[in-house]
């Protein structure tokens, strides 16, 4: 049973960058497809990038151009390169996994109803 744990949050003035990383331990992230959300204090959990098991990726609107996500099965780990960052992007992020079959390696999932294991989150907070 893979456990993913992340890292990397903090807080950081608007414009600012950070780089958060999800380590997956139990297994083996190479046979899983990621994902990354963030939960802002009121607000729904919402998709921000995904990456299949081929390595296509997905990002949301909202992040596009600024937030780039990239894997290293190598190091069973994913991560989440931030730039630009804005107030708006203060939230929790979490890191999500699923295991797939070969056969359907290259979808991303942006749901989160489709992941089923997550990692505890970890705070990025944006100043003004």
């Amino acid at each position: 049973q893979v456990q993913l744990v992340e890292s990397g949050g903090g807080l950081v003035q608007t414009g600012g960058s950070l780089r958060l990383s999800c380590a997956a331990s139990g297994g083996t992230s190479s046979w899983y497809v990621m994902g990354w959300f963030r939960q802002a204090s009121g607000m729904q959990r919402e998709f921000v990038a995904g990456i299949s098991l081929s390595g296509n990726i997905n990002e949301a609107v909202s992040v596009k151009g600024r937030f780039t996500m990239s894997r290293d099965n190598a190091r069973n780990t994913v991560y989440l390169q931030m730039n630009s960052l804005i107030p708006e992007d203060t939230a929790v992020y979490y890191c999500a996994a699923k295991d797939v079959a070969l056969w359907d390696r290259h979808r991303v999932r942006i749901s989160a109803q489709e992941y089923d294991r997550w990692g505890q989150g970890t705070q990025v907070t944006v100043s003004s």
